[in-house]
C-alpha cells in the first residue's frame, strides 16, 4: 500500500502525479475463504478490516452486487453523534466515536472528520424534558452533552432563528461538542484500500443469489452471480436489503426497509458552523467542505426498496429549513437523492449471531448506521471471530423482540421515528 504523507504528495506533484496505483486490487473470487462479509459499505469493509489487523483473520472477502460505497455509504448526511438514552446505547455509538477520532491516523487515509459540534433542538415543553433527560443520561455515561438556552443556541449557529413567532419556537437545544461530521465516500475508500493492503479480496459487481447450508443447518458458503465462494463464516452488512440477503438462510428478522432522502444546495462560502437537528420538524442540515448545505429529511411514510421518496417529504423539510434559518430562502437546491434505511421496532441495531450457525448480520441501523461506522464494523469483526458477541454489542441480539428486552431509541435516532 502506498502510504500517503507531504513528502509523497510533494514527490507525486514532480512528476505530474502519474505515479499514483490504485487504491485496492480488481480481485476476484477464490474458490473459498476463512470469512465473508455481504456489503462493501463502511460497515462491510471496516468488518473485514477489524478481522484482518485486530483479529489476524486476512483470508476474507467482500463481496457487493455493486460499486464500493454505492449504497447508503454513499448516500447519507455524514452525522456522527453518540448522544444516546439508554446504556447500552450510548456504550455502542460512544465506541464508535472514539474509533472516529483516530480512525484517519490508523487507515493513513484522511476522512475529513470535523468534530464541529450537533445540536438538537428543543420546540415544546416535551422536547425540552426529553433533551434534558438525555443530557443528564448521556453525562451518567461519561458522554459530553449540555444544555443551552435560545440565546446560547444562537451564539453557537449565529443562523438559527430564535423568533418566538415561528410556527416551532426554539426553546432550548442540546449540543455534543464532540459530535460532527466526516466525508462518507473517503471512510469507505480508507477501509477499503486498508483490508486491501491486509490481504483482503474485495470483489465487486458480485450479487448474492443464495446461502448454502449443509445437512445440519451450518452456512457452507454464498451463491453469486460470480459463481459459489465457500466459507463456514458469512456476516452480513447489506442495510436495507438485509432482510432479502437473510431471508435466503430461511432467517426472519424485524425489519422495515424505508427510503430516506436527502439533498444539497448550491455552494457558498463557510456559513453554518455545526450540525443542527429538528427531531420535531424531521429536518436538520450540515454544510460540507465543499460548501453545499447539506439537508436531511425524515423517512418516507411507506415500505420500499427504491433509492427516491416521495416529493412531499422533501418539501416539508425545506419549508422547515426555511423557517429555521430564514436567510437561506433564496438558496437553489443542486440534486437530492435516496437510501434505503433498515429500521427496527425499536430503532436500535441488531449485531448478533444468527439462529444458522456460522451467520452473522449487521443491520437495523436506521437513519443512524453512518456515525456507528467504526464501531459497529469492529464489534461484527469481533463476533465474527470470537462466534460471541463483544460485551458492547451482546445486547444488541435478535431474541430481544422475543423476549421483550428492547431498546427503544425512537426519541434520540431523531428522523427514525
Amino acid at each position: 500500500m502506498q502510504r500517503f504523507s507531504a513528502f509523497s504528495l510533494f514527490r507525486q506533484g514532480l512528476g505530474g502525479h502519474k505515479g499514483w496505483k490504485p487504491q485496492w486490487r480488481n480481485a476476484s473470487p477464490k474458490p473459498s475463504y476463512d470469512a465473508i462479509i455481504v456489503g462493501g459499505g463502511g460497515h462491510g469493509l471496516g468488518a473485514a478490516y477489524y478481522l484482518a489487523s485486530r483479529f489476524g483473520i486476512r483470508n476474507v472477502a467482500v463481496v457487493e452486487k455493486g460499486w464500493i460505497g454505492g449504497g447508503n455509504t454513499g448516500r447519507n448526511t455524514t452525522i456522527i453523534r453518540s448522544n444516546y438514552l439508554f446504556d447500552e446505547s450510548a456504550a455502542l455509538y460512544d465506541h464508535a466515536l472514539k474509533m472516529w477520532e483516530g480512525l484517519s491516523q490508523e487507515l493513513n487515509y484522511n476522512v475529513m472528520f470535523s468534530q464541529r459540534g450537533v445540536m438538537m433542538l428543543a420546540h415544546n415543553i416535551h422536547d425540552v424534558q426529553v433533551f434534558k433527560r438525555h443530557v443528564h443520561a448521556n453525562r451518567i455515561n461519561g458522554v459530553d452533552n449540555e444544555w443551552l438556552t435560545p440565546e446560547e443556541a444562537k451564539a453557537f449557529c449565529p443562523p438559527l432563528n430564535i423568533s418566538p413567532d415561528m410556527r416551532y419556537p426554539v426553546l432550548g437545544a442540546a449540543l455534543q461538542r464532540r459530535g460532527g461530521t466526516a466525508r462518507h465516500d473517503a471512510v469507505a475508500w480508507g477501509y477499503a484500500r486498508a483490508a486491501d493492503a491486509l490481504g483482503v479480496d474485495i470483489i465487486e459487481n458480485c450479487e448474492v443469489t443464495g446461502i448454502r447450508r449443509d445437512a445440519s443447518g451450518a452456512v457452507t458458503g454464498v451463491e453469486t452471480t460470480r459463481g459459489f465462494i465457500g466459507s463456514k463464516r458469512v456476516g452480513v452488512s447489506a442495510a436495507g436489503h438485509t432482510s432479502v440477503v437473510l431471508g435466503m438462510a430461511d432467517v426472519r428478522l424485524p425489519l422495515e426497509s424505508y427510503p430516506l432522502q436527502a439533498l444539497v444546495s448550491e455552494p457558498v462560502k463557510p456559513i453554518f458552523p455545526c450540525v443542527v437537528m429538528s427531531n420535531t420538524i424531521h429536518a436538520y442540515m450540515s454544510q460540507s467542505d465543499k460548501g453545499e448545505l447539506v439537508i436531511g429529511a425524515g423517512t418516507d411514510a411507506y415500505t420500499s426498496y427504491t433509492q427516491r421518496g416521495g416529493l412531499h417529504i422533501a418539501t416539508h423539510t425545506l419549508e422547515a429549513i426555511c423557517e429555521l434559518f430564514p436567510q437561506f430562502r433564496r438558496m437553489r437546491m443542486l440534486r437530492s437523492w435516496g437510501g434505503i434505511v433498515d429500521v427496527t421496532p425499536d430503532r436500535s441495531p441488531i449485531i448478533a449471531k444468527t439462529p444458522v450457525p456460522g451467520l452473522y448480520v449487521n443491520c437495523g441501523w436506521g437513519t443512524g448506521g453512518f456515525k456507528a461506522t467504526p464501531g459497529a464494523a469492529h464489534l461484527l469483526a469481533h463476533t465474527i471471530a470470537r462466534d460471541e458477541p463483544h460485551p458492547i454489542n451482546a445486547p444488541f441480539t435478535i431474541e430481544r423482540f422475543r423476549d421483550g428486552q428492547m431498546i427503544d431509541e425512537a426519541a434520540a435516532a431523531a428522523v427514525a421515528h
